[in-house]
């Protein structure tokens, strides 16, 4: 369950019930007592009234007044719960959200404009195949089952691993398995796209005691590089994005000049390269000229003798 869907629920049932504990809360969502105390804080400081009671009967309540009207999020709070859903692009998976979703539209107020917000998404054809995996990852992470698979990285190396599965994480385009893997005994992230044979186990584990000091490993952040681009006025909007309407600035009358963090390998590469003749690197020269480099040998695919 996300943290969005969890802090909901939570609200939803402080609005039906007077107290509830925090160990019930903790069984209810199968999480520790300090990410309920954590989940408390976040609704307090989003100013909505929880109070918190000392004692054997101690917990978790909502101001009463507030429970004469079920509306305590406005329509636009809710509408912005619905995008944040939405850009995660859990509804595409998740059943458990969609009824989360019909909660929260039960809530809105029924003099609120219909779809002021609508969610599109590209159809891939791959999405299908995506879910599938994604359901099997839910339900390990669940029931706290070991999975093994096939592995492919991205230089087509082929290995076999057996992972403890613990969050399902999804970044830009690409859904992603943290988890901590037996065979290299560290926490690593598993693009899901490159997993294949996927199969959970008999065998059970238990959550590791270092697993937040060691999720740091597992989410690997790439080295970015400060670079300087002239780009055209028709793909301003996708830097204003990505990177925020600072990172541009005024150059001359066909160009704007942005500066923006990418990586200095393939992927940084690819990247810019999809821009086609809208971006020209103008600095630091040691990324122009490797990204020249890597231009020149996707030219050279086309232009060998004896290319197919």
């Amino acid at each position: 369950m996300e943290k969005v869907e969890r802090l909901i629920s939570i609200i939803m049932i402080l609005l039906k019930k007077d107290v509830v504990s925090t160990k019930e809360f903790a069984q209810l969502f199968n999480v520790s007592k300090r990410t309920i105390l954590r989940d408390m804080e976040t609704l307090s400081l989003s100013n909505i009234p929880i109070y918190s009671v000392i004692g054997v009967h101690g917990g978790y309540g909502i101001m009463d007044e507030y429970k004469v009207d079920k509306r305590l999020l406005s329509s636009s709070d809710l509408e912005n719960i619905l995008t944040a859903l939405g850009g995660l692009e859990q509804i595409l998976i998740s059943e458990g959200v969609e009824m989360t979703i019909k909660k929260i539209e039960a809530m809105v107020s029924p003099l609120a404009p219909k779809g002021s917000i609508q969610l599109s998404f590209y159809d891939w054809e791959g999405r299908s195949e995506i879910r599938q995996t994604l359901k099997t990852c839910q339900e390990a992470i669940l029931k706290r089952r070991l999975v093994s698979f096939d592995y492919i990285d991205k230089n087509g190396t082929a290995t076999k691993r057996t992972v403890e599965p613990y969050q399902l994480h999804f970044s830009e385009t690409s859904w992603y398995l943290k988890g901590f893997c037996l065979q290299r005994m560290g926490y690593r992230m598993f693009k899901l796209s490159r997993i294949d044979h996927l199969n959970i186990n008999e065998q059970t584990f238990s959550p590791r005691d270092d697993l937040l000091e060691q999720e740091q490993e597992a989410s690997y952040q790439q080295e970015l590089v400060a670079v300087k681009a002239l780009i055209s006025p028709g793909i301003k909007d996708q830097f204003i994005e990505r990177y925020g309407r600072k990172s541009i600035e005024n150059y001359s009358s066909n160009y704007l000049l942005a500066t923006i963090h990418v990586p200095q390998n393939s992927n940084g590469f690819q990247f810019l390269a999809s821009f086609g003749t809208n971006l020209k690197i103008v600095e630091p020269k040691t990324y122009v000229e490797e990204f020249q480099d890597y231009l020149n040998k996707m030219v050279e695919i086309y232009t060998s003798k004896g290319s197919h």
